[in-house]
């Protein structure tokens, strides 16, 4: 929302809003002369206002969307806000359970160094693309299968409540679908419904309409049935359009010839980003950049917020210090992706992983996923679960205490404590010289690995 408010207000449109909490996002919001208010609702809209914008967060019954309707104010969501700018430019949309962000980074960063100059709003903060958002060109320079038209758009594609739907790409990408967001979908089939409904979006092949999908891991025969809009896989398989391989940290694409076109040094580790950043340079190169700029712009990737990111070091009374990771993680796969990546690559003497679960009821329907994704960690710590958009009924039905007994039932320690300053003070007690402390989670948690090295909270 932050990210549409500052895109909105760039291209000229005169953006106030209001927010529960202050936070980062707001302070830069409040830097650019936005009108924001925090705290309880006064239900009050500006005299003059002509469109309100609302997150899926907010309830119907909040009171400046009822004095919305009461006075006859057109309402959108934010996927719908989403939609009406793509549809006004060469949209791209960048959908699947993980990676979204990450992948809308890398190619918005290489379309930039392109000269490209993409409209881009993604859901974390990117210093190379100037945060979360951006204002690109009105039209697509240089002499790819693109130029000349209206300017690109990258936006996140997110499936929950089948926002997505309210999407119009030209140009798309599902990285990965699983099962997620259980308390709106009935199962798997039913996600793999919404992103074939979403894949439909795109148009015609004759109209520039593509579609780049994982050869694996995608569900690509069930979503791309009946397509008109062009279609290719991408993946590790040598049956793949575009082949991709991660060999001592060396990311390369081949084409169907089997001819390599693009090789860069992985700017970030695990497997899984090397594929987030395949997918970024195979569609930066359908909207008209070169290989050579893209393999050397991915190389220069310097990563986003809280996305394996490096806090620091936590010195010890010994002399030692402990690794301090930041993550968004809050997923079965994407923690047990990312323990993964850190074990192999930083190889720590011990492995702590602070995990914060989002949603009683993603906790509740994935549980016995999550119990299985932690055993790269040698310690697990978690606060209580992040209470957002459940109802307090679902709150009841699972609590963070039932995650530490599975865990602890496989073998692996794990302990509840909670709140904050109690798992920072619970850090402090058994940290040791070698040991690396991964934050990870979607809600407040981020404060802990702040905490620890002594940062004021932002």
């Amino acid at each position: 929302m932050s990210g549409l408010a500052m895109m909105m207000h760039g291209l000229g449109a005169r953006v106030s809003g209001s927010d529960a909490q202050k936070g980062p996002e707001i302070e830069a919001l409040l830097e650019a002369n936005l009108t924001v208010t925090t705290g309880e609702s006064t239900g009050l809209l500006p005299e003059d206002c002509d469109l309100t914008i609302h997150s899926a967060a907010v309830p119907p019954d909040h009171p400046e969307l009822l004095e919305a309707q009461r006075r006859g104010i057109e309402v959108l969501s934010y996927a719908e806000a989403l939609g009406r700018l793509q549809s006004e430019r060469t949209g791209i949309s960048i959908a699947g359970t993980h990676g979204k962000s990450t992948t809308s980074a890398l190619l918005a960063h290489t379309l930039i160094q392109a000269g490209l100059e993409p409209n881009v709003i993604v859901g974390a903060q990117c210093p190379q693309i100037g945060g979360g958002w951006r204002v690109g060109e009105h039209t697509i320079p240089g002499d790819g299968p693109l130029a000349g038209r209206d300017g690109l758009m990258i936006c996140e594609a997110c499936e929950f409540n089948r926002s997505f739907h309210h999407h119009r790409p030209v140009l798309a990408l599902i990285n990965n679908i699983e099962e997620d967001h259980l308390d709106v979908y009935g199962g798997l089939e039913e996600i793999v419904e919404a992103f074939h409904a979403f894949a439909q979006l795109i148009p015609d092949a004759d109209q520039g309409g593509y579609l780049l999908i994982a050869h694996e891991g995608a569900h690509r025969r069930d979503v791309t049935a009946g397509l008109t809009c062009r279609v290719e896989t991408f993946g590790f398989t040598p049956e793949s359009d575009w082949r991709v391989t991660l060999e001592d940290g060396r990311v390369t694409i081949h084409d169907r010839s089997g001819m390599m076109v693009a090789e860069w040094a992985s700017p970030m580790i695990g497997t899984h980003n090397a594929m987030n950043a395949a997918a970024a340079a195979i569609l930066a190169h359908r909207a008209g950049a070169d290989w050579a700029v893209i393999s050397k712009a991915i190389a220069s990737f310097s990563g986003l917020d809280r996305r394996m990111q490096l806090l620091g070091r936590r010195p010890l009374p010994d002399g030692g210090h402990m690794v301090v990771i930041d993550d968004y993680g809050h997923h079965p796969t994407e923690v047990e992706a990312t323990l993964r990546a850190l074990r192999t690559n930083h190889d720590p003497q011990r492995l702590i992983c602070v995990f914060q679960p989002h949603q009683h009821s993603r906790t509740r329907f994935l549980l016995d996923h999550f119990a299985t994704s932690f055993d790269h960690a040698d310690i697990v710590i978690v606060p209580q679960i992040y209470f957002v958009r459940d109802s307090e009924a679902e709150r009841q039905r699972v609590s963070a205490g039932d995650l530490v007994e599975r865990l602890r039932h496989r073998g692996t320690r794990a302990m509840h404590v909670h709140p904050f300053e109690a798992i920072v003070e619970q850090l402090e007690v058994i940290g040791r010289d070698g040991d690396l402390v991964v934050v990870m989670g979607a809600g407040p948690v981020w404060q802990i690995g702040h905490q620890l090295l002594g940062r004021e909270q932002a």
